[in-house]
C-alpha cells in the first residue's frame, strides 16, 4: 500500500477551492449536487483508509482476535509507520463511527420527535401552529411531507411573501434537499476537512429554494423581501426540527443573488474560469482518493490472504 494508503485522509483538501466558488458562481443545484457527490466520495474513502490502518494496527495488539497470521512482518510493512499510525487509527475509526453514527440517530430522533407533535393536526400537506414565534420549515415523512409554519411568520408576510414562503418550503421537498444536507453532514463528521463543503451545501440548497421560489413566483424581488423579513424576525425557539439540519446561510447574500439576474443553469463549469479550475481539482483529487483507496483495499486484501494458512 505505501504512503498511498494515506491520501484518502489529505485529499479533501483539493475541494475546498470549488466549495466557495461553486457557491458563488454555479447554479445552486448544480453546486448542491456536485459538492454533495464530492463531500460522500471523499468521505468513504478515507473512512475505508482508516480501516485499511485499523487492521494494520489490531494486529499489533496483544489477545488480537484477528487472525494471528495477520500480525506477520509481511503484513505490517505493507504500512509505513505501521506502529504510530495503526495505532492511531483505532481510536479515530472509532470516533468516526461513533460520529456519524450520533449525526444519524440525531436525524431520526428530530423526525419522530416533530411528527409525533404534528400527529394531532389535520394530515395536511401545511400545518399552520398557533404560535407567536416566527419561524418556517420543511418536514419530510414517510407517508407526507409537511410545511409547517407558525401563525407568528404568517402574520408577518404579504399575501406574496406567503406564496414566497409555501413555494420555498415546497422546493426543499420536491427537491429532497434534506437527503444531501444529511449527506454532507455525516461526510463532515467523517473528514473534517469536508466542513467547507457541508457549509457550502447548506447554503446553495437554501439558494436553490430560493430560485425554485423566484420562478413559482413569478418575482425574484418578492422573494428577496420574504426572506429579509424572515430573517428580521425577533430570535425564537421553535421546537427541534429537522429544519436545524438546514442553516439558511448569509441572509444578505441570498437577497443580493436574488436582486441580480437569475443563475445560468449548466452541467459543468467552463474549464477556462476559475470555478472550472476548481471543479476540476475537486474531481482529480475525488478520483485520485478513490483510485488510492481502492489499490490500497486490494494490496492489502493480497497481503492478507498470503500470510494467512488455509
Amino acid at each position: 500500500m505505501g504512503v498511498f494508503v494515506f491520501l484518502p485522509l489529505v485529499l479533501p483538501l483539493t475541494a475546498w477551492p470549488v466549495a466557495r466558488l461553486a457557491e458563488q458562481h454555479l447554479h445552486p443545484r448544480t453546486a448542491t449536487r456536485m459538492l454533495t457527490a464530492v463531500a460522500a466520495v471523499l468521505a468513504l474513502c478515507s473512512t475505508l483508509c482508516l480501516a485499511l490502518l485499523m487492521v494494520v494496527g489490531t494486529a499489533q495488539l496483544p489477545g488480537n482476535p484477528l487472525p494471528d497470521a495477520w500480525s506477520d512482518p509481511e503484513v505490517r510493512a505493507a504500512v509505513p509507520y505501521d506502529e504510530v499510525a495503526g495505532r492511531l487509527a483505532i481510536p479515530a475509526l472509532l470516533a468516526v463511527l461513533v460520529a456519524c453514527g450520533g449525526t444519524l440517530l440525531r436525524h431520526r430522533r428530530v423526525r419522530r420527535r416533530a411528527e409525533r407533535a404534528l400527529a394531532p393536526l389535520p394530515a395536511r400537506a401545511v400545518a399552520v401552529l398557533p404560535d407567536d414565534v416566527p419561524y418556517a420549515y420543511a418536514l419530510p415523512g414517510g407517508r407526507r411531507d409537511r410545511v409547517v409554519v407558525s401563525r407568528g411568520m404568517l402574520a408577518r408576510l404579504t399575501s406574496r411573501e406567503r406564496r414566497a414562503l409555501f413555494a420555498h418550503e415546497r422546493a426543499h421537498l420536491e427537491g429532497r434537499h434534506h437527503r444531501f444536507l444529511l449527506a454532507v453532514r455525516v461526510a463532515a463528521r467523517a473528514n473534517p476537512f469536508l466542513r467547507p463543503l457541508s457549509t457550502a451545501v447548506a447554503y446553495t440548497a437554501e439558494r436553490w429554494a430560493d430560485e425554485e421560489a423566484a420562478a413559482r413566483v413569478g418575482s425574484r424581488r418578492v422573494v428577496a423581501r420574504a426572506i429579509g423579513k424572515s430573517a428580521l424576525a425577533p430570535a425564537g425557539a421553535p421546537p427541534p426540527t429537522l429544519a436545524g439540519f438546514a442553516a439558511p446561510g448569509p441572509v444578505p447574500r441570498r437577497v443580493a443573488a436574488l436582486l441580480a439576474p437569475a443563475p445560468v443553469a449548466r452541467a459543468w463549469p467552463g474549464v477556462g474560469t476559475a470555478t472550472g479550475m476548481a471543479a476540476w481539482a475537486a474531481a482529480v483529487g475525488t478520483a485520485a482518493s478513490a483510485v488510492a483507496s481502492a489499490n490500497s483495499a486490494v494490496t492489502l486484501y493480497a497481503i492478507l490472504h498470503t500470510a494467512t494458512t488455509l
